[in-house]
């Protein structure tokens, strides 16, 4: 670091000291705390970690960084998986875990605000007395800021939508400390451009989510599980489309191929038959359920299924998705010590069984032990591949063969990525599949970020 980059940094440190007290931090566990997040990339820690507790704050200090041309990264808790908040450039990261209040529920209106440090779990917690409910769930206890901007989903998707679909409003602060309110607690509007849209999903790059407001649901009356195993993936992606086209209302739909099915099984000690696996969930009231059970058990029987068990006590329904809950944790025990490169593609319904069929097959030729699991009902489906941390061998495999796995899923007219976002991971799969959009995109990241200060490094 030259004299003047020092000054330039000891001046800004100075600044956001004088505004934050030992809020501040320069610790450094702390800065490689907030230098990764759950994925393989290795750990870039920020220069400075502030810890924000409302929406003028965090003005204030991207106005000091934007002063100093300093990167800016926005931190909620961490579970992303694309290395979305490795601080590639350095910087300050801005911690909005402190930033957790739920401001307000409308159960007239069915919506609540809340601050972006506010957690998936602790909304629902808040939610319980209301009888309603925030569906979209990514698996990880995530802040809801860091699920708007990495526009996550989930297991619910198919039924529910994913953020997108059910953000109604957010404040947001701009690369030059600007506060902006987009959308609004209408359920509709046909007013201007829809910006609030362009902000989700755009993982920090265009400003930072302070606060929300959030479509809610109504807790169904009935909520019951469902578990079937078929002879083949074909088959079982026949099940479902079928299921699809005649409009059962499925709340969950999730693959485990046999390979998932047989880790679990020996890790939690379970005797789940080995073969490809759907787990389901049906919500709705008693008669609708049952009538939604019967309607697919008739489907799945036509198709192979082999002994579909569902039931709808709290007990039972743990235990049929004890398997799929039980997923990461038997893939890790299976590779001790290795770190996983985890992925995901989506595809339509019509080409996921011959897409997972395809990288089944790539992984036996090239030797890769990689079981796959999916939210089956959207064409989503991830793998992890672990590699020995240092065996650049093994990652070059790895990496090859989830590219592999991309250039097949665009082929047939699918996305890189249905959940986990773009990051630094799957930046150059977003050339291939948005290439003559992508000048579209930089137009938006300079008209709104000149400087490149959002989170630089990540998404174009």
């Amino acid at each position: 670091m030259n004299a003047s980059m020092a000054g330039k940094r000891e001046s800004l440190e100075k600044q956001l000291r004088a505004l934050l007290g030992d809020r501040l931090s320069t610790a450094a566990a702390v800065r490689e705390q907030h230098g990764h997040d759950e994925s393989f990339h290795e750990t870039a820690p920020p220069d400075m970690v502030a810890f924000a507790r409302d929406t003028r704050e965090v003005s204030q200090i991207v106005k000091a960084c934007a002063a100093a041309r300093t990167p800016v990264i926005a931190f909620g808790t961490g579970t992303a998986l694309e290395g979305h908040v490795n601080a590639v450039q350095g910087g300050v990261c801005i911690d909005l875990s402190q930033m957790n209040r739920v401001l307000e529920v409308r159960p007239e209106d069915m919506d609540a605000s809340v601050e972006a440090g506010v957690t998936r779990k602790q909304l629902e917690h808040e939610l319980r007395a209301t009888g309603l409910m925030f569906p979209v769930d990514p698996g990880a206890d995530a802040s809801l800021g860091g699920m708007a901007a990495t526009g996550a989903s989930g297991t619910t998707t198919l039924r529910y939508g994913a953020m997108r679909e059910n953000v109604l409003a957010a404040t947001v602060v701009l690369a030059d400390g600007s506060i902006v309110e987009l959308g609004s607690r209408a359920r509709k509007s046909s007013a201007g451009y829809d910006l609030l849209h362009l902000i989700i999903g755009s993982e920090g790059t265009l400003g930072i989510i302070t606060e929300l407001t959030l479509r809610l649901y109504g807790r169904p009356e009935v909520e019951a599980s469902g578990v079937v195993a078929f002879d083949t993936i074909e088959n079982m992606v026949d099940a479902v489309t079928l299921a699809i086209q005649s409009e059962i209302p499925l709340a969950r739909m999730e693959l485990m191929d046999a390979l998932a099915i047989y880790a679990v099984n020996e890790y939690a000690k379970l005797d789940n038959e080995v073969a490809p696996t759907l787990f389901l969930e049906f919500h709705g009231t008693e008669a609708s359920v049952a009538d939604d059970q019967r309607r697919f058990a008739q489907i799945a029987d036509e198709f192979g299924g082999k002994g579909f068990r569902a039931s709808a006590s709290p007990e039972e329904r743990k235990a049929l998705w004890r398997a799929r809950h039980e997923a990461l944790y038997a893939a890790k025990a299976f590779n001790p010590g290795k770190k996983g490169l985890i992925t995901d593609v989506c595809v339509p319904i019509s080409k996921l069984a011959q897409s997972i069929a395809d990288t089944r097959a790539d992984f036996d030729e090239h030797g890769i032990l990689a079981a796959i699991v999916g939210h089956v009902g959207d064409g989503n489906y991830h793998t992890t591949l672990w590699v020995e941390p240092g065996d650049a061998e093994a990652l070059a495999n790895a990496e090859a063969a989830v590219e592999r796995m991309v250039e097949r899923t665009l082929a047939v007219g699918g996305t890189c990525t249905g959940e986990h976002g773009i990051g630094l991971g799957k930046r150059r799969f977003l050339e291939r599949e948005h290439a003559s959009a992508m000048p579209m995109m930089r137009t938006i990241k300079t008209a709104l970020d000149p400087d490149n200060i959002m989170n630089p490094g990540k998404v174009v």
